[in-house]
């Protein structure tokens, strides 16, 4: 399941939709009233549980969580950063002696 399929089915279960299906996913879940500042906290809580990122105070940011897309998008971003940073292993055989 892609990680935009994941996060909209957590907004549509967790939060009040008139319509589900009407969400399109570039809309912003803050202007229409879907969450608020507690809100987040819970979609912050489903990043971090669901998808083992760390979502720091800085990127709590609409940028980062107002949408669907860009819930999805930041999501992306964290993975990458979180691979860059990964230590490189050596192969023991190709180890200088």
């Amino acid at each position: 399941m892609s990680v935009k399929t994941q996060v909209r089915r957590f907004i549509t279960e967790n939060f009040y939709l008139p319509d589900p299906t009407a969400l399109p996913d570039d809309g912003s879940l803050l202007d229409q009233g879907i969450i608020d500042s507690t809100g987040v906290l819970e979609i912050i809580g489903f990043l971090e549980t669901t998808f083992q990122v760390s979502v720091d105070d800085s990127e709590m940011t609409p940028e980062n969580l107002d949408s669907i897309e860009k819930l999805a998008t930041f999501i992306a971003k964290k993975r990458q950063a979180e691979a860059d940073d990964a230590p490189i292993s050596v192969p023991a055989d190709s180890a200088a002696p």
